[in-house]
């Protein structure tokens, strides 16, 4: 009864939020609350919605002053000499935008913290995107993917948790795995290529009023750097489709679009107040020094980050009104991210505290047919794909994994194997509700989740697959 139980209120939510009947956050208070009623256990429900908040309590902090900190390293301009980079290949192309999208995001994953990673990549892209009138869960998709693939490096999490539970070296399961991972990756280049290619017949040929065609890229990424400044709507940019309409059609809706966009892109304004280019070189060692320390974990990733924002506020921003005036910029970012954490706190609460998340896994593990012990590993990797996505790393590498390894060393199957198939459903992981990373991106590119799942999870299963494909072909699962 309880795993019927536990899948029902997986698929509850997820359906209710694909169809937009309920907010995010709504839901994974509400059902929770409802099937832990059902389950008979609502007396504990307070008990275990403390657990499930304490437990993602230092998730939600860290959030809250990465994002402060991020926020406050592009308002003085850090990133903007990778925005500028990423403008000169892109050239106002939707394929070489989307493309940039998927590199931005394998570059900066590097770091292993997939928060750091969508608030860089949305920023620098987000703009892009807007202008162009490109589709945003493209972005959404492609960022979460890309980083997918890159958080099974060894400091990500998944890697050191799946060492850890069958007491193995990290370096033994990533270092034979990176040819398959490679793969994966270049899978995902090429999604992107693919989309974006898609997006750029979507939107039809780009033009700009009154501009010979051969000047477009050049004017357009003028435009793109340099909105927000000064500078009239004549000489803006303009999109256009292939209707035949005149230069002057539409002109007001077009100029009302275009001041939503200017809004939208003063974050990139090249000449807005914030900017402080003397601290360039401090701000920059600071976030290396910070990526570092979290690399190397010389402090708990929430103490970093919540040193690193006081600092950079303090050298950046001295005035007190300027340093309230930066956490006001940002706190919509910080109230949605932290209070979207706690919400999900009460769906992992009740999933772990009633016993759900044991009564499935052990059933996935039951309906394994004997003939496949041979072939666990590969079973999980596909098994890996849906049990990521319903529950935590945590979950799946402490709870499932271990239980998974035995059976498939009865049939002579390494631990080894087994630790690398089951990092094969990372790119999927990324954006399964349970994550808080995926909050911060979907809520920084103002895209719903559930337009955000039913675009990605048919992608980045397929990802996960080529994955796991690529590893039996290389022998390494």
């Amino acid at each position: 009864m309880l795993t019927i139980l536990g899948f029902a209120m997986i698929a509850t939510f997820l359906v209710l939020i694909m169809m937009k009947k309920m907010s995010p956050i709504a839901a994974l208070v509400l059902i929770p609350a409802l099937f832990c009623v059902f389950v008979g256990k609502g007396a504990h429900l307070g008990d275990y919605v403390i657990d499930g908040v304490s437990s993602l309590a230092p998730t939600a902090a860290m959030l809250m002053f990465a994002i402060v900190y991020f926020g406050v390293m592009i308002d003085v301009g850090l990133f903007d000499p990778i925005v500028r980079g990423i403008l000169r290949f892109c050239k106002a192309d939707p394929m070489r935008i989307v493309v940039g999208t998927a590199v931005l995001a394998a570059i900066v994953s590097l770091d292993g913290d997939g928060s750091t990673t969508f608030m860089i990549t949305v920023s620098a892209m987000y703009p892009l995107y807007k202008r162009l009138k490109m589709s945003l869960v493209v972005m959404t998709g492609v960022a979460a993917m890309a980083n997918g693939v890159m958080n099974t490096l060894p400091w990500g999490g998944p890697t050191a948790r799946a060492a850890t539970a069958l007491k193995l070296d990290a370096s033994d399961i990533f270092v034979p795995m990176i040819p398959a991972l490679l793969v994966g990756l270049l899978g995902v280049f090429v999604l992107a290529y693919v989309l974006g290619l898609r997006e750029r017949r979507r939107l039809g040929a780009l033009t700009l009023d009154r501009t010979p065609v051969k000047e477009e890229a050049e004017e357009t990424e003028t435009v793109l750097v340099g909105a927000g400044s000064a500078g009239g709507a004549g000489t803006g940019a303009r999109l256009t489709g292939g209707s035949g309409d005149g230069p002057d059609a539409g002109a007001e809706d077009d100029a009302e679009d275009d001041a939503e966009d200017d809004a939208d892109f003063q974050g990139l304004d090249p000449n807005r107040p914030t900017l402080r280019p003397k601290l360039y070189w401090f701000n920059a060692l600071l976030t290396v020094s910070l990526l570092t320390a979290m690399i190397m974990e010389w402090l708990p990733i929430p103490v970093l980050f919540l040193l690193g924002a006081a600092l950079a506020l303090s050298v950046n921003f001295p005035h007190i009104p300027d340093q309230k005036a930066r956490i006001a910029a940002h706190a919509d970012n910080v109230l949605n991210v932290s209070g979207m954490v706690f919400a999900a706190a009460v769906f992992t609460g009740v999933l772990q505290g009633t016993g759900m998340v044991d009564s499935m896994a052990t059933w996935l593990v039951d309906v394994v047919p004997g003939g496949l012990g041979p072939h666990m590993a590969l079973v999980t990797g596909v098994l890996s794909l849906p049990l990521t996505y319903f529950m935590s790393n945590d979950g799946f590498y402490f709870g499932v994994l271990p239980v998974l390894a035995e059976a498939g060393a009865a049939h002579g199957v390494s631990p080894l194997e087994m630790a690398r198939a089951s990092l094969v459903g990372q790119p999927l992981h990324m954006s399964s509700p349970l994550v808080p990373a995926v909050y911060v991106l979907v809520g920084m590119a103002k895209v719903e989740f559930g337009d955000h799942t039913r675009f990605v999870v048919k992608w980045a299963a397929l990802t996960c697959l080529l994955i796991l494909g690529a590893g039996f072909l290389f022998g390494i699962v």
